[in-house]
């Protein structure tokens, strides 16, 4: 795949708010994690904007929102879990937005509009990032149904810069 692209550093004040702008939506704390004077690059491409920080990357811009890319292991590994049977992976690698009745366990607290990980049954690994269409209280009584909007997942198009960028 060829990559046309544009790649270039924030200054340091763009780069603090953009921290801060993902810290909210993220709900973890990205200046203490990255440091004070984090090097934030921004990749532009036909895919959009894909965050850099320290030489990884960890978050991309959707429509205005950022949202964190599912080699973001800091996030993975404290988000809100969702684990999936076996049957809905093929559909969750596609897109699909996760279905009631394909969930086996819900990990974590989260509400509505929440970010959440979906992560496979059998490995544990991380297949799609979601946004929670119900609180964690609502979400575990649910039976049938969409309960989870699909934003990222394993081989969508910020999946595939971000495996680039990462060699």
């Amino acid at each position: 795949m060829s990559l046309k692209q544009r790649r270039y550093s924030l200054k340091s004040k763009e780069a603090k708010q953009s921290l801060s702008e993902a810290s909210k939506r993220f709900k973890m704390d990205l200046d203490t994690l990255f440091g004070n004077k984090a090097n934030i690059e921004v990749v532009e491409s036909e895919v959009g904007q894909i965050y850099i920080a320290n030489t990884r990357p960890v978050m991309f811009k959707a429509e205005e929102v950022f949202l964190p890319l599912l080699c973001f292991t800091e996030f993975i590994e404290t988000a809100p879990k969702i684990t999936v049977d076996m049957g809905a992976i093929p559909f969750v690698c596609k897109g699909a937005n996760v279905m009631a009745p394909g969930i086996r366990r819900v990990e974590g607290e989260f509400s509505k509009g929440d970010l959440v990980v979906v992560v496979d049954e059998k490995h544990g690994k991380a297949l799609a990032l979601g946004e929670s269409m119900f609180d964690a209280v609502v979400f575990r009584e649910i039976k049938s149904g969409p309960v989870i909007k699909t934003l990222h997942y394993v081989s969508d198009k910020y999946w595939n810069i971000a495996k680039l960028l990462s060699e």
